[in-house]
């Protein structure tokens, strides 16, 4: 049978599954009641590890609510629940939580291992989208993440009922996040080689030019030496610092365009008479992403980086960052 798209109509069968879809999360809030508190108590205060478990489709948002867990302060793992009643469910011990997802309340691969679970005495977090159900009357907690409809056109695919558990899921690992006063610094550590670990954990110290490296000359250096150096050390700049090396000033490529536009001779004149003065500077210790900013801000390529004291410890540049992932 041919098929044929039409592009009317596909976009408001489109637009109509965002609408349902939105609408089965809003309809969640009348229901953050006191059982989502005791439920955040319950994975606030558990001693071992948060295990998810779901069949079909809630197995797979189970996954995805474990690993948020996981990453954001609440040790999770995703269980089987297939497995579990094959020998998995030796990977629950005394001190876990178990949160249970079935949008019927009456999968039977979850509701033969729940005796299993209650004889343990583990606390039974169930969100299913029928309080009455099996697994609803057995739960510590039950989280009603029922729907009017699905977004399916025929009512079978699961749909709103996998969005509406999946953003229960993001509350409670978020609530929790706040209650562990869980920081930006936590998250990357969980996160280190990824872009946002780097972005979060990257300071200017790690990968800034030092030692020779550092493009500086003197404040009586003729223009020619600076020159020199800005095209040896390859940052677009150089620094200018007193004998003591002190930072008193940078002079950039960009400087000389403008110089050479003013009809300057740069050949008699001492990079001193022209380095900008009120520069700005990084620090060591902060943040490679805070440098990001900085030269974003203020349209610039590179940093010298400095002390408290002003001393000249190294010098950064916006492709140390783009090499590093930052950027």
């Amino acid at each position: 049978m041919a098929m044929e798209l039409h592009a009317d109509s596909t976009l408001k069968l489109a637009q109509a599954v965002l609408k349902t879809e939105a609408q089965s999360i809003l309809d969640l809030l009348p229901r953050l009641d006191e059982s989502f508190v005791r439920a955040c108590d319950f994975l606030l205060h558990c001693q071992g590890r948060v295990v998810v478990t779901g069949m079909g489709k809630s197995g797979h948002i189970g996954s995805k609510i474990a690993a948020t867990l996981a990453s954001t302060g609440t040790p999770a793992f995703f269980v089987h629940p297939g497995e579990a009643s094959h020998g998995d469910l030796g990977m629950i011990t005394p001190t876990d939580v178990v949160l249970a997802l079935s949008n019927s309340g009456e999968t039977d691969e979850i509701l033969t291992i729940v005796p299993l679970i209650r004889r343990q005495a583990v606390p039974l977090i169930a969100m299913t989208g029928n309080p009455n159900s099996s697994l609803g009357r057995e739960a510590s907690v039950h989280l009603d993440i029922s729907v009017k409809e699905e977004a399916c056109p025929l009512g079978l695919a699961p749909t709103s009922s996998t969005t509406a558990t999946l953003a229960m899921g993001d509350a409670l690992a978020v609530a929790l996040l706040e209650a562990r006063g869980f920081t930006a610094d936590d998250f990357a550590r969980s996160h280190p080689g990824g872009r946002l670990g780097r972005r979060l954990l990257l300071h200017v110290a790690d990968i800034m030019h030092k030692n020779q490296r550092i493009p500086r000359v003197s404040e009586d250096a003729p223009m020619a030496q600076a020159l020199m150096e800005i095209t040896k050390k390859g940052l677009g700049m150089t620094t200018i610092t007193d004998p003591q090396g002190q930072l008193l000033g940078v002079y950039t490529d960009g400087d000389l365009r403008r110089n050479l536009d003013q009809g300057m001779n740069v050949h008699d004149i001492r990079i001193g008479d022209v380095m900008t003065r009120q520069c700005k500077a990084a620090r060591p210790d902060m943040l490679a992403v805070e440098a990001l900013k900085l030269m974003e801000d203020h349209a610039i390529s590179a940093l010298p980086v400095v002390d408290a004291q002003g001393q000249l410890l190294g010098a950064i540049h916006m492709h140390d960052l783009l090499v590093a992932g930052v950027v």
